[in-house]
């Protein structure tokens, strides 16, 4: 964010008093639009969007413009006069002075890429060089790969963010997206928030929000592992057929059969991925805690912290798939189906799939990881001067590479789901992984590795909409912020 309207001449510190008044009078003058002498957050609002303010930060509504006249407003009357208006960017500027020289640890007037990377690094953020000359580039606005105190005030003077640690977190995925197969891994926590117990209400909102979203889109879901399973033989018409025949095998409530235990297996699968996440950052970096992972390295982690995850509740993805298959009447419940399971087919039954559900994880997790770089850094490009890209944007980043995640994914996915489901379809051979693919290619094509596609797809968008909505009302209920920074809570 450029501010040409707040620049001061070259060389100047916090420049002369006279000329910083004269340049504050002409700001105010501009955003008092009604000209009664007050700043109201109307105003504020209608003056910031015009003078370049990212979207981003506009999409929090009242937030931004909210905070600026709570901190300036000294008499409580919910608008700033002018007094207090200058008052406000004196304190803000001083604020901001003091963090550039916190910055600037070789006091030549000057941030660079390395003084970014290492202030980020003593707070306990971990970011690559990449990163760090991406934040950079936000702000040099003259070309000289440093930042001087003109670009640093004038990028944040009227910026919610007041700190370099929040430019860091907008694209740390702290949000939990669940578009109801695998859960993302939240990014790196600070020391700070982990002790607070702050990380662990930020896993519990998105638990709550994947719940949620799981339960509203139950019934595509359903149909998804219908035509997974039955899709060449029943299920051959399109997806309005199948929801008609699931309707008038068991009724409306048949739509969120095996809904409840699809719920319940997201509390302990994302607990066990976050900790083994969190485990095996820590081995990799070995001895150097503040070393940050390379992007290979973050993949790595991510796909043996999802094995772990997957392999202690598989059990419960096995009983999912039966009581989302089950007949009317075939099962009283989730300990009835266990218990059914468990003396006609043993305990290796509860790991039917477990083989190509474990393959599945690594073109999961690698193109979901390298689909959002992509989409990050293409965003980044195109938006040079903003460091807020928007919660919309991340939301639609994180949808879109976990959506290619899944399609890449597919066809593992569809033969586990058939294998677990194999000793509930009479006259079923009992296929190896292998040999169910050879079988579903020849006696289907490669398109039969795809059946129930249409139902998966369909349900992303509502999936993700549903998820974010009850994510932003939980997140609000617990004290979480939606770029990972405690509710309420400035950080200077």
């Amino acid at each position: 964010m450029w501010l040409p309207w707040a620049r001061c001449q070259d060389g100047e510190s916090s420049g002369p008093d006279q000329d910083r008044e004269k340049r504050w009078a002409e700001l105010f003058d501009q955003l008092d639009l009604n000209k009664d002498g007050r700043i109201d957050i109307r105003e504020l609002r209608t003056g910031l969007a015009g003078r370049g303010l990212s979207r981003g930060s506009l999409e929090r509504g009242a937030e931004l413009e909210g905070k600026i006249v709570e901190a300036g407003d000294t008499n409580q009357d919910g608008v700033l006069d002018f007094e207090e208006f200058t008052q406000y960017l004196r304190a803000h500027e001083k604020q901001l002075k003091l963090m550039f020289r916190s910055l600037d640890r070789n006091n030549d007037g000057k941030i660079d890429v390395a003084e970014i990377q290492h202030c980020l690094r003593s707070i306990g953020v971990n970011i690559s060089l990449e990163d760090a000359t991406r934040i950079l580039l936000s702000m040099d606005k003259d070309g000289t790969m440093t930042i001087d105190w003109n670009e640093w005030r004038d990028y944040f003077l009227f910026n919610p963010i007041t700190n370099m640690e929040e430019v860091a977190r907008y694209w740390k995925r702290s949000m939990m997206l669940d578009i109801g197969e695998q859960l993302t891994v939240p990014d790196e926590f600070t020391e700070e928030e982990k002790k607070s117990g702050y990380v662990w209400r930020q896993l519990m909102a998105g638990a709550l929000a994947g719940s949620v979203s799981r339960t509203g889109t139950a019934p595509l879901d359903r149909i998804k592992v219908f035509r997974q399973v039955h899709g060449s033989t029943d299920f051959k018409g399109n997806v309005l057929n199948s929801f008609q025949y699931m309707l008038k095998e068991g009724g409306l409530q048949s739509m969120w059969r095996g809904n409840g235990i699809n719920v319940l297996k997201i509390a302990p699968e994302t607990a066990i991925k976050f900790t083994a996440y969190e485990q095996i950052k820590s081995m990799m970096r070995g001895g150097s805690e503040t070393r940050s992972l390379r992007v290979h390295e973050r993949f790595v982690a991510g796909s043996l912290a999802g094995a772990m995850a997957q392999t202690a509740i598989y059990p419960m993805e096995v009983l999912k798939t039966r009581l989302t298959l089950r007949k009317t009447g075939q099962y009283s419940g989730i300990a009835d189906c266990a218990k059914q399971i468990l003396q006609r087919e043993g305990v290796a039954a509860f790991y039917k799939g477990y083989v190509p559900n474990l393959l599945s994880i690594v073109p999961y997790a690698g193109i979901d990881l390298a689909v959002y770089e992509t989409l990050k850094f293409a965003w980044l490009n195109r938006n040079i001067g903003l460091a807020d890209p928007g919660v919309m944007v991340l939301v639609g980043c994180g949808a879109v590479s976990s959506t290619c995640g899944q399609l890449a994914s597919y066809p593992l996915a569809l033969i586990r789901t058939r294998m677990q489901a194999q000793a509930s379809v009479k006259g079923a051979p009992k296929l190896s992984m292998l040999a169910l693919f050879r079988n579903i290619v020849t006696k289907e094509g490669i398109a039969g590795l795809y059946r129930g596609i249409s139902p998966n797809l369909l349900k992303v968008v509502p999936a993700v909409s549903v998820s974010y909505v009850a994510y932003e009302y939980t997140r609000i209920m617990l004290g979480v912020d939606i770029e990972g920074r405690r509710e309420g809570k400035g950080k200077g």
